[in-house]
This record gives structure tokens, sequence and C-alpha cells, in this order.
């Protein structure tokens, strides 16, 4: 696979200023199916993003806004 720097940054967050817990259409692009978190690997977010993103799908599912 080879590494495309373009997406580095997260190309799921363009336009993104804030991740939110509420806004669950964002959040389900980080999740799989069954609803696990995806890794930073493959969505391409840095480790501070990964680490909101992962802060507020767990907040969403405490709120009932995601499974």
């Amino acid at each position: 696979m080879a590494y495309d720097k373009e997406e580095k940054g997260g190309r799921l967050l363009e336009g993104v200023t804030e991740i939110d817990y509420k806004d669950a259409e964002l959040l389900r692009k980080f999740m799989t199916e069954r609803g696990k978190i995806l890794s930073r690997r493959y969505t391409g977010v840095t480790s501070k993003q990964q680490r909101q993103v992962k802060r507020a799908v767990r907040q969403a599912r405490v709120m009932g806004l995601l499974r």
C-alpha cells in the first residue's frame, strides 16, 4: 500500500473545525458497521484528532446518539 501524503491530516475531517459528539453523521464515518472506532491508520487523522473522535464517540454512545 502506497503512502499518500494528501490523506494525512484527515480527509474525513475536511472543513470540520470542531468534533462534536452531537454530530452523529460525522462520527459514523469513523466507525465500523458494528460500532467499533476505526484506527487512525484507516481514517488518516492525526493522533490529536483521533483522541477527539474517540472522546466524541464515547460521549455520543452515553447520550444514546450512537450504538
